[in-house]
């Protein structure tokens, strides 16, 4: 028989009312730790699909264990219910530093290490559901002890809260934890918050009923979790900036988070420059001109009075285009205005591009290419898709039948569509996958191959897997209506050599991408 007494400091409906407070905050707690662990994973490791399919179902199944392991400690509830709590909160709340010091320090290793990221990510997600799913049944203990009711009404009164709870949580995380903490910080605060409730509850509305060595045991705990997170809150600063130094080496010089994405800019001179965005390599001074080169001087063979660059807001692309004669405005459509910004003042990267920027003729809105599609008035003679890899699942409707489509209705008569589409060496099925979306939304294809890449790190949506074998080579896809629109940029030395390159590594069959349907994978 389990004691359903308790000696309380308050009325039972006070204490009814407090241990469904904890409920709730605990609920908020458990669900920041699974959203924070969602988004670390998808930024350290890569596609954000697989990651947050691994965490909720890794979770989820150790919610059943964590509820099974409780029935042995019913007899003990609140002194377990503390203990569960500051583990709890310890696990929770250093989850993220201790990602992000595996992939910082551990992600060039290879070998064994080389999913060692992985391996965290599900030991945690683990962790932290088994302790989860311990919580509920020991609450319904303790709200029993404090007002005996049936079992179907104590499980309803705490599902309610905790329900309640895992709603605010869901909302604080994305609105107020990440903009105003960031991740580590914020991981670390909620696992404060989450020790001093379940400490709280249990010594201030349980205590009397506790033994001496309960008492101890669950304000000590509590206390030596707290300093613990405390420390490491005070030493966050210091372990970001080794961490970004493991990362990208010792001469990064901008790191800022925007409202988009981590924007890092390392080197400065135009040889050594590296532009990475949410850590992987977009731009490096050492073969950008190779890449830009590929992208832009076949499609600007033919009329290219307008141009239209999706993306591509380091101004590079831009640089480019302007080169040419006869050029009267380019739009470039790019999401992140802090990007565009580095790109217009950084010297480095503002010497990069040519000082794209200070030219009259080039225009800028500030928009995700999709969206902006949707809406825009008027044609265009070329049409750039500087956009990132199509296997980053943010990124994918970016590279879909429907996106050309709308891509498509922007292109003049004659107008040519020119889209990056990925490493060809090492993932070959994706950039086939990229010309049967072009060729589905009734557009002609010249699918070419380019070397040269000098380059390794991060070429795909992967970061763990890639960096040791990084591409040399990118794959483009130039398209349009007709054939002979095509004609003269086919002429080109460049394209013909790469189309003779991307032949031999054809994957027939592949059906288009769609955004109910999208055929990109790792």
């Amino acid at each position: 028989m389990l004691d359903s007494s308790a000696r309380l400091p308050v009325s039972a409906r006070t204490g009814r009312f407090l241990v469904l407070l904890g409920v709730f905050l605990c609920a908020a707690c458990g669900l920041v730790y699974e959203l924070e662990l969602v988004a670390l994973a998808a930024y350290l490791i890569g596609d954000s699909v697989t990651q947050a399919s691994v965490v909720l179902s890794v979770m989820v199944f150790a919610m059943g264990i964590g509820s099974l392991l409780a029935k042995r400690l019913r007899r003990r509830a609140p002194m377990w219910f503390g203990l569960v709590e500051a583990a709890l909160a310890l696990i929770g709340g250093c989850s993220a530093m201790a990602l992000y010091a595996a992939f910082a320090w551990t992600g060039d290793h290879g070998g064994a290490w080389a999913g060692g990221s992985r391996y965290l990510l599900a030991a945690f997600s683990l962790a932290i559901g088994v302790l989860i799913g311990a919580e509920v049944p020991l609450l319904v203990v303790l709200i029993q002890r404090i007002r005996r009711q049936d079992a179907g009404g104590a499980v309803a009164d705490v599902f309610a809260a905790d329900y309640v709870g895992a709603l605010v949580g869901g909302l604080a995380f994305p609105f107020l934890l990440l903009p105003a903490f960031g991740q580590l910080t914020g991981a670390l605060f909620t696992g404060a918050v989450n020790a001093v409730a379940g400490c709280a509850l249990v010594l201030g509305l349980f205590g009397r009923g506790l033994s001496v060595r309960g008492r101890w045991a669950v304000l000590t705990a509590n206390v030596l979790v707290l300093a613990v997170l405390a420390s490491a809150a005070v030493l966050v600063d210091d372990f970001e900036r080794a961490a970004r130094r493991a990362v990208y080496g010792t001469d990064a010089r901008v790191a800022v988070r925007t409202d988009v994405q981590e924007v890092v800019l390392t080197g400065g001179r135009r040889r050594s420059l590296d532009l990475f965005l949410d850590g992987r390599l977009r731009v490096s001074g050492r073969d950008e001109r190779r890449y830009h080169e590929a992208l832009v001087e076949p499609a600007m063979r033919g009329p290219h009075a307008r141009v239209l660059v999706l993306g591509g807001g380091d101004g590079l692309a831009a640089r480019e285009v302007l080169r040419h004669s006869g050029v009267r405005r380019v739009d470039i459509v790019e999401l992140d205005a802090g990007v565009v910004g580095l790109a217009r003042h950084d010297p480095a990267l503002s010497e990069l591009n040519g000082h794209a920027y200070r030219d009259p003729r080039l225009r800028v809105v500030h928009g995700e290419a999709f969206r902006w599609l949707r809406s825009a008035r008027g044609t265009y003679d070329v049409v750039l898709c500087d956009l990132p890899d199509p296997g980053i699942t943010a990124g994918a409707k970016l590279y879909s039948l429907e996106f050309y489509g709308l891509a498509t209705r922007v292109l003049a008569p004659g107008g040519r569509l020119a889209v990056h589409a990925g490493p060809v060496s090492t993932r070959a099925r994706t950039f086939w996958t990229v010309e049967a979306s072009v060729r589905a939304a009734g557009l002609r294809t010249v699918p070419y191959r380019v070397g040269g890449r000098r380059s390794g790190f991060a070429a795909g949506p992967d970061r763990t897997s890639e960096r040791a074998r990084g591409a040399r080579d990118w794959g483009f896809v130039l398209a349009s209506r007709g054939r002979a629109a095509l004609r003269e940029a086919t002429g080109s030395p460049l394209v013909r050599a790469g189309v003779r390159s991307a032949g031999p590594t054809r994957v027939a069959g592949l059906p288009a991408s769609t955004l109910v349907r999208p055929r990109y994978a790792n």
